[in-house]
């Protein structure tokens, strides 16, 4: 989606940038995030309404410091700049950008000295707490420009230019350690750009449905539904927009959570309403992971037999010419490296395309969307609650919360344990807050009594994470009497396990997945 009303992000690799995306959204403005390195006739082809420069890890006096096209700031619409944003604007036109004395790390407070549209939604000029993460600082202004907002520590906080809608931050509005990110977000999007607050989901459905009807024709389309948010919102989106001529199957990999096979179908009996086929390939998937250990080279094989298995179903239907898939704008995002932005963090199978030999074509109508975006769809489709709130599940499965290799009886170990964790979180008021919770198995071993015997089994590490959207997470403080209960029934009740953990990391700097 492009258009006067939409907002580029261009990527420096800042760890935020995902953030920025979704701050925007939630002004109901529709947003992207394109590389830095992204050519001046691309961005004019965006015809976006404004641009934010992101932050990044880099320093602007660095031999090869990333810098935007420079026609970036001719094409005569707003730009700002956040952090190394800010300070890639400022050495732009002129400015000193050098090393600090005093780095600003974490909260600080601003003054604003002058009043202007980023701070017209704000109560006064201040203090305003806000979040810094930088350890360079302007020495002389960028000509043309003024200095706004000013941190406790004298160092230039905010910047405008005299005559023309560019405007620095040296600080991040998008986390929520910003209180007033949001304000001076809208100052910027509503009311120097002059976005209209349009992107909703029930328009996103209405252009959905058109543009699948436009793609697909009088195909059929076969789509690969797993019984997560993604898969299910896809379908339903599809079935509303060209009904029966979508035929969903269920791969049963072997990979699933306990009894998940049965559940699964018993949803799409019961609230999704469409042509369904459930497909037998555990054993497949586990001959191809014999052996295997690599977390990539897990995900790679499972993704090229999940192909593998599709292309041998659609057989079965002579005019299905599409594959329908659930990805979403943060599968896209985390599977490209930019050269100097942010790395590419882990593949997705449901990302790369489709191999040459499968003659089909790809339906993505999520791929813009982040998770709650979708489960917002969802809604506005009319999905029962079971389906719209269902906990977010890996593509590859257990395969990846199976640390090690993967064999039949680690995947029924790890079952009992997960099951065992899903059923007591499910039954406390922490249930609703919690994004993802799951149990994995690790592979190590250690010495346990049981029954005054000793015994070597193995490690199941407990995760509960909080979060949005999945792009950050931090750990859910699990009570510690329901962690002792959970603890307690896996190691009296899966044999195998005789230790557990609990993960107390947040995302960045680690995954919500262990692999």
């Amino acid at each position: 989606m492009t258009g006067s009303n939409s907002v580029l992000i261009l990527d420096f690799g800042s760890q935020y940038t995902q953030l920025i995306a979704r701050r925007i959204r939630e002004l109901n403005v529709y947003c992207e995030i394109h590389p830095y390195t992204r050519d001046i006739d691309a961005i004019r082809a965006f015809s976006p309404a404004g641009i934010i420069l992101s932050g990044g890890p880099s320093s602007v006096y660095d031999e090869g410091a990333p810098e935007p096209a420079p026609e970036v700031y001719e094409l005569g619409i707003p730009v700002l700049g956040i952090c190394y944003g800010m300070q890639s604007m400022t050495r732009t036109f002129g400015g000193r950008i050098e090393p600090s004395d005093h780095r600003e790390f974490g909260r600080a407070e601003i003054h604003v000295t002058e009043p202007g549209p980023l701070f017209s939604r704000l109560s006064g000029p201040g203090p305003h707490t806000v979040w810094m993460s930088h350890g360079d600082r302007m020495t002389r202004l960028p000509e043309g420009f003024r200095m706004v907002a000013e941190s406790t520590h004298d160092i230039p906080a905010a910047i405008a230019h005299a005559s023309k809608p560019f405007f620095g931050m040296q600080f991040h509005p998008e986390v929520v350690h910003t209180p007033i990110g949001g304000e001076l977000l809208a100052g910027f999007i509503h009311d120097v750009c002059g976005c209209e607050p349009s992107w909703t989901m029930a328009a996103f459905v209405t252009g959905a449905v058109e543009n699948i009807r436009a793609q697909v024709g009088d195909a059929t389309v076969i789509c690969g539904l797993s019984g997560g948010v993604d898969s299910s919102v896809a379908a339903a989106l599809i079935h509303k927009a060209i009904g029966d001529r979508l035929q969903c199957i269920f791969v049963d990999t072997g990979l699933l959570r306990k009894d998940e096979g049965d559940a699964v179908e018993d949803m799409a009996a019961r609230h999704l309403h469409m042509n369904f086929h459930r497909v037998d390939a555990s054993e497949r998937f586990f001959q191809e992971l014999e052996g295997v250990t690599d977390p990539e080279t897990k995900r790679k094989i499972i993704g090229r037999v999940f192909i593998d298995v599709f292309d041998e179903e659609s057989q079965r239907f002579p005019n299905a010419r599409f594959l329908a898939q659930g990805t979403l704008y943060p599968d896209v995002i985390e599977s490209i490296s930019f050269k100097g932005p942010s790395h590419t963090i882990k593949s997705h199978h449901n990302v790369g395309g489709l191999p040459d030999r499968m003659k089909m074509e790809l339906v993505e109508p999520l791929r813009e969307l982040f998770k709650d975006e979708v489960r917002a769809v969802g809604s506005e489709l009319g999905l029962h609650e079971e389906v719209v709130q269902r906990k977010p599940f890996p593509g590859p499965g257990l395969a990846v919360r199976v640390l090690g290799e993967v064999t039949p009886e680690r995947v029924q170990i790890l079952q009992e344990a997960d099951a065992i964790t899903r059923i007591e979180l499910s039954r406390e008021p922490c249930w609703d807050e919690i994004w993802q919770c799951f149990a994995a198995l690790l592979p190590v071993q250690t010495v346990g009594v049981m029954g005054d015997q000793r015994t070597y089994e193995s490690v199941a590490a407990i995760r509960a994470v909080s979060s949005t959207d999945g792009m950050t997470a931090d750990f859910y403080p699990i009570p510690h009497a329901v962690l002792g209960r959970i603890s307690t029934r896996i190691i009296n009740e899966v044999r195998g396990i005789n230790r557990v953990v609990y993960d107390v990391s947040s995302k960045p700097p680690a995954t919500i997945e262990w692999e």
